[in-house]
């Protein structure tokens, strides 16, 4: 195998690795600019990945199990929101309580429907998001690198991963460019100007959370019913965190959150191509080792590559208003 077909493979894998931390990283961007942090992101997508396995396998339908993952995935982000905004509660315990509800449940309701250790079962291809090809495959198929680059790496991906791209400039239009967007980035940064301007707060937020319901809800689906093929316990794997870590690195940026993502899915397609090979002069270096090091070098980045990241100002600070 020659080494632009293997550089052609690695970047194919990074794309795909990178699309539900993109999508979970867009999820926190939204729900953070409008100053409620979330570390519930893992819970959400494990949730969602959930739903989505159990109704595709019931329907036979990919869109219902994306429509399941959505809707349960916004439940618990208002959840979350009823628990942060409406009752001020603590945004850190309140997303990891998510996290710990949605690791349980998916495990003892997998287990209750399906008897299969809390797995759902394999898909058939009926009920999964399958690559398509766009147009223009087979005749630029005989352009040399041109022809590969098209038919490898723009084309042969499921909708999921082109919508979760596609959002990136959708959200950067949102945040940047609409009155919406602007409300949104206020309330993260001084609320009580937002509230003075006749704004409700709470709202803006609520609308905040929900956005970020539906997005983790996608990148659920993606990971169950186009990535996977059925749910799998823990299958989300601390991608909610890595998607957290990006957002920081990103400095809250969609355009920048897009980038990170794709270089954290870079090093984990990586990890995935190093496992077995033997490096020069080390020999063969250790499964464990090669799966750890997207985490640690996710670490070594945020803690000496990113600079002064500076959050929305009234992040994690609950909203009293002023009589």
């Amino acid at each position: 195998m020659d080494s632009f077909t293997v550089v052609l493979q690695v970047l194919d894998s990074t794309i795909r690795l990178s699309v539900p931390l993109l999508l979970a990283c867009l999820a926190g961007l939204y729900s953070e600019r409008a100053g409620i942090f979330d570390i519930g992101l893992e819970g959400k997508m494990l949730a969602g990945a959930f739903a989505a396995g159990a109704a595709a396998t019931y329907s036979g339908s990919a869109y219902a199990g994306l429509l399941a993952a959505v809707v349960v995935s916004v439940a618990l982000g208002l959840v979350h929101g009823f628990a942060s905004i409406t009752h001020r509660g603590n945004q850190i315990v309140s997303g990891v309580a998510i996290n710990f509800i949605a690791a349980g449940t998916t495990v003892i309701l997998g287990q209750a429907w399906f008897q299969q250790g809390g797995r759902t079962p394999s898909l058939p291809n009926a009920a999964r998001f399958n690559p398509i090809d766009l147009p223009g495959v087979e005749t630029l198929n005989g352009i040399p690198v041109i022809g590969a680059i098209y038919s490898e790496l723009i084309s042969g991906h499921s909708v999921l991963v082109y919508l979760a791209f596609l959002l990136v400039p959708f959200t950067w239009w949102v945040l940047y460019r609409t009155r919406f967007g602007l409300r949104l980035r206020a309330v993260g940064e001084n609320p009580a100007a937002v509230d003075t301007a006749g704004i409700s707060v709470p709202w803006l937020r609520y609308r905040a959370v929900i956005c970020c319901g539906l997005l983790c809800g996608i990148a659920g689906a993606y990971l169950a019913t186009a990535q996977g093929a059925g749910f799998v316990k823990d299958m989300t794997a601390g991608k909610g965190y890595i998607a957290l870590a990006a957002l920081i690195f990103a400095k809250w940026r969609p355009v920048h959150a897009m980038f990170a993502c794709l270089l954290f899915g870079f090093l984990d397609a990586i990890a995935i191509r190093m496992q077995g090979h033997p490096l020069p002069l080390i020999g063969e270096v250790p499964v464990q080792l090669m799966q750890a090091l997207p985490y640690i070098l996710t670490i070594v980045l945020l803690a000496g590559f990113i600079g002064k990241a500076i959050p929305p100002k009234a992040g994690g600070v609950a909203y009293v208003k002023e009589r």
